[in-house]
């Protein structure tokens, strides 16, 4: 049986279009006891870089902040497969334009208030919906992403038996960024948005992650210079990808992951919410 000591925790800063200015961001971590420590950040800046990573031998645990299902009522009303594979399978071989179309056009036809599908967890984790194609694209990094964890052959708990040393789990950094700074803003990615009262929530969100004053109850490591990295990136993915690290971490000690009971097999579960 292995021990938390022995297995390695990701947390993934996702983006549909990495490039150097803008990576996939990811921080590797250890638990010991009720203790995270960070090891270290690293930056993939293309999607082949990323399926290259995926690959690496288990054991881990990683945490990705890009959604791994699309809601049930979206998939019955545009008559796709519910099986889970079959319908991922379907997802990623269409192109943006006809999702986009798609995806409109069950908007187009909806009330306003309630133009999108929502999951199941989208409500209890505050997230978007995950066929949103704007402000955020999560519907782009499900596109972009699921599919090369599917072709990495990692194991998605819950919704795709894989190799279980390599397990990943839908991961939420705003869910945990709200509990302990409340709805203060603390990134952007525009140079003009990037302001004192960012840098400071920054540095406040920190500071509660190493007292581990969240519900998950676990306790962030860090060096000074690792300390400094986090409050100074002021898009905020360093930080985001170390709040999905401890979502990781936490779900790996919880039975079934943290998944309620009764969750829909289609549309899977956002790590802690």
């Amino acid at each position: 049986m292995l021990t938390m000591q022995e297995r390695m925790f990701f947390g993934i800063d996702f983006t549909s279009a990495p490039r150097r200015a803008k990576p996939i961001t990811v921080a590797a971590g250890r638990l010991h006891g009720a203790v995270v420590r960070l090891d270290g950040l690293t930056a993939l800046d293309s999607l082949e870089a990323f399926s290259a990573w995926l690959a690496q031998p288990g054991p881990w645990l990683g945490g990705f902040d890009l959604p791994f299902g699309l809601p049930r009522e979206l998939v019955v009303q545009l008559g796709w497969p519910t099986d889970y594979a079959a319908l991922m399978a379907h997802y990623a071989a269409l192109d943006r334009a006809d999702i986009r179309a798609r995806f409109a056009a069950f908007c187009d036809a909806r009330p306003a208030g309630a133009k999108f599908a929502h999951r199941a967890c989208d409500g209890p984790a505050g997230a978007s919906p995950s066929m949103k194609w704007v402000n955020p694209p999560v519907a782009w990094m499900l596109h972009a992403g699921l599919p090369r964890l599917i072709e990495a052959g990692v194991h998605l708990p819950g919704l795709l038996a894989g190799d279980e040393a390599r397990i990943a789990l839908e991961a939420y950094p705003g869910l945990l960024a709200r509990e302990l700074i409340g709805r203060r803003s603390y990134k952007s990615d525009t140079k003009a948005a990037q302001t004192p009262e960012r840098l400071i929530a920054r540095k406040d969100m920190v500071d509660a992650l190493e007292q581990g004053r969240s519900r998950l109850g676990l306790r962030l490591k860090l060096s000074h210079a690792q300390r400094d990295e986090l409050v100074a990136d002021a898009s905020g993915d360093r930080l985001d990808a170390v709040l999905a690290l401890l979502q990781a971490a936490w779900a790996a000690g919880q039975p079934r992951y943290g998944w309620p009971e009764g969750v829909d097999p289609l549309e899977g579960w956002i790590a802690s919410a």
